[in-house]
């Protein structure tokens, strides 16, 4: 037993004066001779006998009614070591898509507010954090409005992130005890990075989950487009049930343009192809009904109107394959000789082809630094012979690149590097047999570059990556046949392709992404993303002929996003929501170690009013002390 006012007990100390009054009450009396009547001595003797009982059960009385009242005020009480503790209480709880599931008409998320304000205490400091919002030392009763206006968050944190910044929300104090509560669906992915419950807190797990276990989503698209004939645009689904038909629906804009059904297979996936308008500027977006998750019924993507790529090349040999390998309707391709060249005509431009060219003037190189500082393409073709010097001061800046000497001697292009970035997506399977171009005479090197294609004993025939690329050879018919190969083709369309980062038909929230537009600001002007009322302006940075978007963090939202300077459209983008949650893959909760996992919010509590009990006794001895005062009004009334 324990109390919470112990000097008070100093008080029985009082004890004594009961017990002194009694020990003066019972001194010895003299003696006083009397008429020698046997009778009356008998009387006395009874009656003197019967006094003392009675003064001993008043004593014994009043010594337990005096210390039943200082024991009440000095308030006994039992609890466990626990329950002394300052407590501290931190409350994750899970906002993302997975908890837009329902049960009973109700989403989890809805069914956990409002479980939380009902079996919480109002008015105990917690702080309580989401996905994407934090409430620091508040109570529920505050809270309360902001916890019923919640919106659900894309960003699902996992277990160390949960526990790193619930570490930062808890102070610093030592000896409290530390609790912290994760209300969630508990998906999956949740402890996909590995952590463990760290042992420093008392956690506390509340899975909240839906009964009908099923989500079909909209997963994925894949867009074919082709230039004169229609493309094919397939949407992948999964979720269903075998047999299930789902219905689905195309839409650009506010139009319906298609609609179709998906039927499920055993896997529980599905593919529909639609056919769209060849060169048509789409702002599309599948949508089908479904009942569970709202968030991937619907997938955005856009087709717009492909922006030309500007190409210069310098020539000083035949460049006729260049003009025929970049079309005019996707490539502006233009061409000087080296003497007739205006610098300041790089400013504008994207990609930048030497093209044999037996040396590289000084003022050539200082315009070629600044054009690839500022995000452009080069592509060196060397001719038969060159000027080591020039070419090498170049080329030293970009991998420390080096031509050392020209080797006589007839090689085959026999490797290709198929996961390099130009050849990623352009070969279904990877070819060890083909028709090998070949050179006749070519440049040994040294390089940090990767190699894009390599002769038969390994050397490099092509090398670079990220808007710089050089080949060990020259190109014109003489030296090789190459220009007549299929490899040229990929090769040097991919080369220019990839000097403009142009959007994909759709992008994921949350995901790296950058894309370039090729427009020119003045000092004072910026590129902002519009989508009805959501507007933000995008990490950016401006080279004289493009400005390059770099997107993380924001949007936040999914959808389709026009690209304005002022109040110009210059082109779309669109976002979409990552699937990872649409799965519905739970953990199983009682295996993890170190964690007390409840039933129910209501449960939590119970538990926790359980660990904070304080069983008080005080009552107990005023109830006491007034049943003692009832017995010493008997003792003397009928006691004589």
């Amino acid at each position: 037993m324990q109390f919470k006012h112990p000097e008070i007990l100093w008080a029985l100390l009082l004890l004594l004066i009961p017990i002194l009054i009694h020990l003066f009450q019972l001194r010895r009396f003299k003696k006083t001779p009397f008429t020698n009547v046997a009778m009356l001595q008998k009387v006395v003797s009874e009656s003197r006998k019967s006094n003392q009982l009675k003064k001993w059960l008043l004593l014994l009385t009043r010594l337990l009614l005096l210390a039943a009242l200082v024991i009440a005020f000095a308030q006994p009480f039992q609890a466990s070591e626990t329950a002394l503790q300052e407590k501290e209480t931190v409350i994750y709880l899970d906002n993302s898509f997975s908890m837009q599931a329902k049960n009973n008409g109700l989403s989890l998320l809805e069914e956990s507010v409002q479980n939380l304000i009902k079996n919480g205490d109002s008015e105990e400091t917690i702080t309580l954090f989401t996905n994407d919002a934090t409430f620091k030392n508040v109570t529920l009763k505050d809270i309360q409005n902001d916890l019923l206006s919640l919106t659900y968050s894309q960003n699902q944190l996992n277990l160390g992130t949960i526990q790193l910044k619930a570490n930062s929300l808890f102070s610093d104090k030592g000896n409290t005890s530390k609790r912290l509560v994760l209300i969630s669906d508990f998906q999956e992915q949740l402890f996909a990075s590995g952590s463990a419950v760290d042992t420093l807190f008392q956690t506390y797990l509340v899975p909240i989950r839906a009964k009908d276990l099923r989500n079909i989503s909209v997963d994925s698209i894949h867009l074919v487009e082709h230039p004169m004939e229609q493309s094919k645009l397939t949407v992948q689904l999964s979720g269903g049930s075998s047999g299930e038909s789902q219905p689905i629906s195309l839409y650009n804009g506010e139009v319906l343009i298609a609609k179709s059904s998906a039927n499920f297979t055993g896997n529980g996936r599905a593919a529909v192809e639609f056919s769209i308008p060849a060169n048509t500027e789409i702002l599309g977006r599948i949508a089908i009904e479904d009942n569970s998750l709202p968030y991937d019924n619907q997938f955005y993507f856009n087709v717009d109107q492909k922006e030309k790529i500007k190409i210069l090349s310098i020539s000083e040999v035949d460049n006729n394959y260049l003009r025929r390998l970049y079309p005019a309707d996707e490539f502006e391709y233009q061409d000087f000789p080296l003497a007739q060249l205006d610098y300041s005509s790089l400013d504008n431009k994207h990609v930048v082809i030497l093209n044999g060219l037996r040396s590289i003037p000084v003022g050539l190189q200082q315009v070629l630094q600044t054009f690839k500082e500022e995000g452009g393409t080069i592509i060196v073709v060397p001719a038969n012979q060159i000027d080591f010097v020039s070419y090498n001061q170049l080329l030293f800046d970009f991998f420390r690149t080096k031509y050392w000497e020209a080797h006589v001697q007839e090689k085959r292009i026999t490797a290709i590097s198929f996961d390099h970035p130009l050849y990623e997506n352009v070969f279904d399977k990877r070819v060890d047999n083909f028709q090998y171009p070949k050179v006749d005479q070519s440049f040994t090197i040294s390089t940090a570059a990767p190699s894009v294609l390599a002769f038969d004993g390994g050397e490099t025939f092509l090398a670079g990556i990220d808007g710089f690329y050089f080949f060990t050879a020259a190109l014109d018919l003489e030296n090789s046949n190459f220009i007549n190969s299929p490899l040229i083709v990929p090769t040097f369309y991919n080369m220019a392709a990839f000097s403009l980062k142009s959007p994909e038909t759709q992008h994921t929230l949350g995901q790296p992404t950058s894309i370039d537009v090729a427009v020119s600001l003045g000092n004072d002007q910026i590129v902002n993303l519009n989508k009805e009322n959501y507007n933000f302006i995008p990490l950016q940075q401006s080279f004289p002929n493009r400005v390059r978007l770099d997107f993380g963090e924001e949007p936040t939202e999914d959808g389709i996003y026009g690209i304005r300077r002022a109040e110009e459209t210059l082109k779309h983008i669109s976002f979409n929501y990552s699937r990872s949650e649409s799965q519905l893959d739970y953990l199983e909760l009682d295996a993890i170690p170190h964690a007390n996992t409840q039933d129910s919010i209501e449960g939590l509590f119970e538990q926790l009013k359980a660990d904070n009990s304080i069983t008080a006794y005080w009552k107990w001895f005023v109830i006491l002390a007034l049943f003692l005062a009832l017995v010493e009004v008997l003792i003397q009334k009928f006691v004589t």
